[in-house]
């Protein structure tokens, strides 16, 4: 750059040169000597006992290496099968309902693994489990929630209860709000099951060498170092000699990287096999079943306010469907939604109670931006429908309650359990909601609601509000190594889904150091490079890895600086660090890093990890959808979208940019097409592309994605806030309340996602046969 200068500027992204020109190595494009492939033979019955398992007829099948179940492989544990820990949200009674590896005497969702084969090949796998012998007893399936806290059926037997964990949290006095309040409105809302949806399935590589006691796995993301410290104590290991390893990964959403059961077959099938490297790659159709899933929520929500629309206080029962077993993170669904539901609003009392609930379904973990996604769209739409119900304007409504500049910091309350000292950071919400007001040309929209197009199609704009946490976690660790040839090298902890880690630690680097970003080459994810890392969730790498990256880099010049005054035996305090090297002002001598380097005899290496101590920043915004609806079809089209953020401080605007426009298309999904659906059995419906729909080129709209930088985050040197989510997290709320708004005329109602062709008919045809019986 022409200013030296990095931070703010779109610089492309380091990443895409070898990804647009075919050089991306995905765990699929790594081969060894010897290596052998992996299927899984999955239930097919969503709640079954295992009567008897016969693996002989696979066994023998032409190309089969080995075949097993779990009674073959749990004396090779220490302490027999483990089970698959809880990463996030350990509440109480969890830790009742873990997974194992590979089911025992008992399936619980359809696509539980049951027995593993290994073959030369994967098309001889495959065969091979078609020849597999199982006895089942089929039980009946609990396949909602209200059947799961009915209890007649249990996933655990033991247990009596399929409510696996329950708690209530609040603040203030809501009692006495709704007592008092001159309106009051109550409903229930309802998100759909749903999964992100990356390019790139899961896959894994592993070598474990018995003999000396070590284990390699290929394929690994997103929380790495967490990751290697459960599988080394699962297979009795020293965690020195477990090793992740990270390659390319297309998407990860949440999904990728958490424990899953074939992080443990995929080892347990090499070191059966002598330690010869064994690959599984899940199909799309696995994929859609025993991948995580997420969103699935009810929330019974009331809200008190004054005539005004000023909101007095909100109390809800916020219960999530987990699926069949409490998987790593799957508790952060219903809480978050409940720790988000009064969102950026200034609400003197809330209660909440929170229900976690077990069912024979896939098991759940997190999904970009996970409760809050669906906290938003219970919220904004009850706002807009206690506006209508006032004769109010939404915006206005909004406005009102809004917190201001003055009202911030805001703290929260005890609305996570044992959290009490959580609170929204400096920023003005009603700021940023006019901006995407005046984006939208809101003011014209108001006589406009529900105006029909030559097509008979007809048009809304819903708006909703939001804020958003980030960067919560461990620290996270950076190692910066510049060698006498000018080669920058950067290691980090953090993992790399797509979002342009790699870039974002070489702008900061070069910002820092004053030097050509070309230099640099950034290493990540692996757990060999550094003794730690937190890896990659809650939009927390800018923030963690970023701040890391600053202060290693700041301490090379500090090393630098003294390498200066070594070599030209002179005070320290003279010399400035300036155009990429050390000058001494006095006699205009300059010492390069490389130099220093070479000075040296050896690299020069800085290492820094940053710790924000749990302070997370809170960045927050709106959105507004402007769409098209088809009253005869119940077709909705997105036609133009706005998103503002308050980011505290953008490092790259163009990867800000790709990160909001990302989130929209994801919402835009949620919203309008993906969907789950079982049948009374607990099997399900949606194995395929042709049955769970995702959104493409064609159903997307003109995004126009707005970032602002006024209130940098006062928990990091550098400002930041995390900008992964802030796209998707009131996709759904805006686009429900702008088809509202558009079939005006009908008095139609939206509660439930997906806002589809089908729910929509129905619920226009239910509204005129009553229409008709009066």
């Amino acid at each position: 750059m022409d200013d030296g200068r990095y931070i703010g500027t779109s610089v492309p992204r380091i990443e895409d040169a070898r990804f647009l020109t075919g050089r991306g190595a995905f765990v699929d494009d790594v081969h060894t000597d010897g290596l052998l492939e992996m299927a899984i033979l999955r239930a097919p019955f969503a709640h079954a006992r295992i009567v008897s398992i016969d693996l002989a007829a696979a066994r023998a099948a032409t190309g089969v290496v080995d075949v097993f179940a779990a009674a073959d492989i749990a004396p090779d544990f220490p302490d027999g099968l483990p089970e698959i820990p809880i990463r996030l949200a350990p509440f109480k009674g969890f830790e009742k309902h873990l997974q194992r590896p590979i089911a025992d005497a008992k399936v619980r969702y359809v696509g539980e693994p049951v027995a593993v084969i290994v073959a030369e090949t994967r098309y001889a796998a495959e065969d091979a489990a078609a020849l597999i012998d199982i006895d089942w007893e089929p039980l009946p399936a609990v396949v909602d929630m209200d059947g799961a806290v009915d209890g007649a059926t249990l996933l655990f037997d033991d247990l009596g209860s399929n409510v696996a964990t329950a708690y209530t949290v609040s603040r203030g006095d809501t009692d006495t709000a709704f007592r008092d309040a001159e309106y009051t409105r109550r409903e229930i809302f309802k998100t759909q099951r749903q999964s992100p949806f990356p390019m790139e399935t899961r896959g894994l590589i592993a070598a474990f060498d018995g003999a000396a006691g070590t284990l390699r796995l290929t394929g690994a993301t997103k929380v790495n170092y967490f990751n290697r410290r459960h599988l080394a104590a699962a297979f009795g290991l020293e965690i020195d000699d477990v090793e992740l390893v990270e390659v390319d990964v297309g998407g990860g959403f949440g999904l990728r990287g958490e424990l899953y059961p074939e992080d443990y077959l995929v080892p347990v099938a090499s070191r059966r096999c002598g330690g010869r490297s064994v690959k599984w790659i899940e199909d799309r159709r696995e994929h859609l079943i025993a991948a995580n899933h997420s969103r699935e929520i009810d929330c019974d929500v009331e809200i008190a306010a004054r005539r005004d629309g000023t909101i007095l206080a909100l109390r809800a029962t916020v219960r999530g469907d987990l699926g069949a077993y409490i998987r790593t993170n799957g508790g952060v669904v219903p809480s978050k939604a409940a720790q988000f539901l009064p969102g950026p609003y200034r609400i003197p009392a809330v209660a909440f109670e929170v229900q976690a609930i077990l069912t024979n379904k896939t098991p759940v973990g997190t999904y970009r931006g996970p409760g809050r996604f669906e906290a938003n769209f219970c919220r904004e739409r009850l706002i807009d429908m206690m506006a209508e119900d006032l004769g109010l304007d939404p915006a206005e409504v909004r406005l009102r309650n809004l917190l201001t500049p003055a009202d911030l910091p805001f703290a929260l309350g005890e609305l996570v359990p044992g959290d009490t000292n959580a609170a929204y950071d400096k920023g003005d919400y009603p700021a940023a909601l006019r901006r995407v007001l005046d984006d939208a040309g809101y003011d014209g929209w108001k006589a406009r609601q529900g105006e029909t197009d030559s097509d008979g199609r007809r048009h809304g704009l819903g708006i909703a509000c939001f804020v958003e946490s980030s960067a919560a976690g461990p620290p996270e660790s950076v190692r910066l190594t510049i060698a006498a040839d000018g080669g920058i090298e950067i290691r980090t902890g953090a993992s790399a889904m797509g979002q342009g880690l790699e870039t974002a630690l070489a702008q900061i680097c070069a910002e820092v150091l004053d030097t050509d970003i070309a230099s640099a080459t950034v290493l990540h994810g692996t757990t060999s490079l550094l003794p730690s890392g937190g890896g990659t969730f809650h939009s927390r790498n800018t923030v963690m890895a970023g701040n890391a990256m600053r202060m290693a880099a700041e301490a090379m010049r500090e090393r630098c600086l003294d390498l200066a005054a070594l070599r030209w035996n002179t005070d320290r305090d003279g010399l400035v660090f300036e155009g990429g090297a050390v000058r001494d002002p006095d006699t205009g001598n300059t010492l390069t890093p490389a130099e220093a380097a070479a000075f040296a005899a050896e690299p020069l290496v800085t290492e820094a990890a940053f710790d924000n101590e749990g302070k997370v920043g809170f960045s927050y915004g709106a959105h507004a959808a402007h769409v098209a609806v088809d009253p005869d079809t119940g077709h909705v089209e997105v036609l133009r979208y706005h998103v503002v953020e308050e980011i505290g401080r953008i490092l790259n605007p163009a990867m800000v940019l790709g990160q909001a426009v990302g989130g929209v298309v994801q919402g835009i999904g949620g919203a309008l097409f993906d969907k789950f659906l079982f049948d009374a059995d607990g099997q399900p419906l949606a194995t395929n592309l042709g049955e769970y729909l995702v959104p493409t080129s064609t159903e997307i709209g003109e995004i126009e994605a707005v970032a602002l930088e006024d209130y940098p985050s006062d928990f990091n040197p550098m400002g930041f806030k995390g900008a992964g989510e802030g796209g998707i997290v009131a996709v759904g709320a805006a686009i429900g309340n702008a088809v509202v708004h558009a079939l005006n005329e009908t008095g139609i109602e939206l509660r439930e996602m997906p806002f589809d062709p089908v729910s929509l008919c129905t619920q226009l045809k239910d509204i005129r046969e009553k229409e008709a019986r009066r």
